[in-house]
């Protein structure tokens, strides 16, 4: 355990110094505009609610994420990857750089602002049930939460020590993951194990995951899918808002 708060406090500790840096800054975006986008598309960019859900609450079925309310600068980040190939992904999110790649800088930050201002009033979470029903593996919650809020000595560090309790985001650094869709956090931890994804700062997802079982993805997952965003003791939900 020892080791885990020593690698976890040096990588809170370079990523506190890489936050002030200019490759984080999102600058400001006009949510107008990108919510014009989002719900038009622009040029060959398809419409982003054709699979991100009118509320960019995401969609299992076809591996999209929520985009709500995780931190602009976070999306902006995603957005710029993609766009410059730096992040590659696979499935039908393989068509996610040629459509950044049709929005230029300000666009990115105005669909990062629009779908940061956005917040469901009942959150649209993943159905475990018909997953698995439909034949997916689906993990044990409880399990998840062993991992999610206090890691497993000497092999993985809690994920809350970037994320926040429940993984409830650390903007703008580290993005909401509570209330993330399933299949979409199954296929992300899967890739950075694999090295398919690796436009982590400083490698720290990849360190992470190459660490997690298919059994452990499964289980983080289910939990982070349907964890609250509160406690009894603490009801404030962060303002990603701002960032």
């Amino acid at each position: 355990m020892r080791k885990s708060k020593f690698m976890l406090s040096s990588w809170l500790v370079m990523a506190a110094v890489m936050v002030s840096g200019a490759s984080y800054a999102a600058g400001a975006g006009n949510a107008a505009n990108g919510k014009t986008i989002f719900t038009q598309g622009k040029g060959a960019a398809a419409p982003c609610a054709s699979c991100h859900g009118e509320n960019a609450m995401g969609n299992d079925a076809m591996g999209a994420p929520r985009l709500a309310n995780l931190g602009s600068t976070y999306v902006v980040k995603q957005l710029n990857d993609l766009a410059n190939d730096k992040r590659v992904p696979e499935g039908a999110g393989a068509v996610m750089p040629m459509f950044a790649k049709e929005l230029n800088d300000q666009d990115r930050r105005d669909v990062s602002a629009y779908v940061n201002s956005l917040e469901a009033a009942k959150p649209e979470l993943s159905d475990l049930k018909a997953l698995k029903e439909a034949g997916e593996p689906v993990g044990n919650p409880g399990k998840g939460n062993e991992i999610v809020n206090f890691g497993v000595t000497g092999k993985v560090p809690a994920c809350q020590g970037c994320h926040q309790y429940n993984g409830r985001g650390a903007a703008p650094l580290y993005p909401q993951i509570a209330q993330q869709k399933y299949t979409y956090l199954v296929n992300q931890l899967k890739a950075w194990r694999a090295g398919t994804r690796a436009n982590d700062s400083m490698g720290q997802m990849r360190q992470v995951a190459k660490n997690l079982t298919d059994e452990d993805i499964a289980n983080v997952s289910a939990y982070l899918s349907q964890a609250r965003l509160t406690t009894s003791g603490n009801s404030r939900v962060p303002e990603n808002a701002k960032y």
